[in-house]
């Protein structure tokens, strides 16, 4: 069986909002106002469309900081905690011989650094990732090209992803998929194993 993972709120839970924060002056104004500005343009940075360090200029003006780069960089990469029960699955099915592939929207700050901050994502043999596809979850052309890169057929792909836009969208590409929620790991795990048992020509 092959599988499609999102890393975000499935492999590693975040917080950008926290982290961020530490780089706001003390006293500005509408400090929520402007985390939020730079969250409405994630999707530029993720799909490929702005370059990260012109993200990051911008970034700090938006934010009045006279943080460096590096200081916001940081600060953006700190917002993760690796999902334990997950992990965990994704070693049995590593060691039993399935095809993982990681399937995400994410930007060139978090890649590669998020592969030396957690080197469990060596368990991963492939991976599709938005800014180097240049097309984000629920754009149909990224599934596409996650299907014809690494070779794989759609009804013996298992997609988990937390966003039910993107869920929706791997249906629709014939992925065999799952809305995933940190808090409901068991009714995953359940799924699966019913996945597992079943002949991609019973699958919907």
């Amino acid at each position: 069986m092959n599988f499609l993972f999102d890393i975000g709120r499935v492999l590693l839970d975040f917080d950008f909002e926290a982290s961020l924060a530490s780089l706001l002056p003390e006293g500005v104004g509408n400090p929520r106002e402007r985390l939020e500005r730079l969250l409405e343009r994630k999707d530029e940075l993720e799909s490929g469309r702005i370059d990260a360090d012109d993200y990051v200029s911008w970034a700090l003006g938006v934010m009045g900081s006279e943080a460096s780069p590096e200081e916001f960089r940081k600060a953006w990469c700190n917002i993760f905690t690796p999902n334990e029960p997950m992990w965990q699955q994704v070693r049995e099915l590593e060691a039993a011989g399935h095809k993982l592939v990681l399937f995400s929207n994410i930007n060139a700050i978090h890649v590669p650094w998020i592969y030396e901050a957690f080197p469990q994502f060596e368990l991963f043999h492939g991976a599709v990732m938005s800014f180097e596809v240049g097309h984000i979850k629920p754009q149909p052309e990224i599934y596409a090209h996650a299907l014809e890169n690494h070779g794989l057929k759609a009804d013996q792909t298992l997609y988990i992803d937390d966003l039910p836009e993107n869920v929706e969208a791997g249906r629709a590409a014939g992925l065999r998929s799952w809305q995933y929620d940190l808090h409901k790991h068991a009714e995953f795990e359940q799924w699966l194993e019913s996945q597992l048992q079943e002949t991609p020509s019973h699958s919907s």
